[in-house]
């Protein structure tokens, strides 16, 4: 018995389609975080404050961000996080 014919052969089809699709993975994990000095996370915060995204619970001292319901302490690590979430959202075409 004869093997595959090798013109319907799409394994490299298939290949290029999973290197394309780990690359968009890697570009949506590859957020730049190491930029978030103090500074940038609270001017950020405070624009998530008055965008209503971020709740101040000043008698827990805590940030909520609202869309994920995660609680922070630090206006780096909600800022930090924010980031990565919102570019997950838009890679999986959420954020549109």
């Amino acid at each position: 018995m004869p093997g595959p014919d090798p013109h319907d052969d799409t394994s490299r089809d298939y290949e290029q389609f999973e290197k394309e699709q780990l690359a968009q993975d890697r570009d949506a994990t590859d957020v730049d975080t190491a930029d978030v000095d103090d500074r940038t996370a609270q001017n950020l915060v405070s624009d998530l404050v008055d965008a209503d995204i971020v709740t101040l619970v000043a008698e827990d001292q805590v940030l909520v961000h609202e869309p994920s319901g995660t609680t922070f302490d630090s206006a780096i690590q909600l800022a930090v996080f924010h980031r990565g979430w919102t570019a997950g959202r838009d890679a999986d075409g959420e954020g549109e």
